[in-house]
């Protein structure tokens, strides 16, 4: 599977994507929504995952902190917040499904998304880029 170019990387093997600004249309320091997963390169190395641990909603996450686990058959992965800010939703189809992140991660396997608040910009661009997590994972 590629490596899709319209999100941000970590070194830990999550991705990142602005969904777009929270309450559009709202107060300015609104924020921008990330929603987080693991890569097509983590869950391939994981094998069958059969149990994801989320945080709760309303939970305030910093980078590169552990927000949760996904277990394989093999072993369990923590999973790191790539940005500050607050859960504003878990992907719940997963507690009964944890095999679609195996099925399709950077689609209907993502983890959660956090609300960045106050934040100008794109709050995923400190990230690595798809071309620079490739250069990881083959450097790996």
């Amino acid at each position: 599977m590629a490596t899709p170019n319209d999100r941000r990387y970590t070194e830990q093997h999550e991705w990142a994507l602005v969904q777009g600004e929270e309450g559009a249309g709202a107060a300015a320091n609104a924020g921008v929504i990330v929603r987080v997963g693991i890569t097509d390169h983590a869950q391939d190395a994981l094998g069958d995952i059969v149990f994801v641990q989320l945080p709760e909603v309303g939970e305030e996450v910093g980078p590169g902190n552990p927000i949760g686990e996904v277990e394989s058959t093999k072993s369990v992965s923590d999973v790191y917040a790539p940005v500050a800010g607050t859960v504003s939703a878990v992907n719940t189809v997963l507690a009964d499904a944890p095999e679609t992140i195996n099925a399709d991660p950077y689609g209907d396997g993502w983890l959660v998304e956090i609300s960045v608040a106050g934040e100008n910009g794109d709050p995923t661009g400190a990230l690595l880029d798809a071309a620079a997590y490739e250069a990881l994972v083959d450097a790996s």
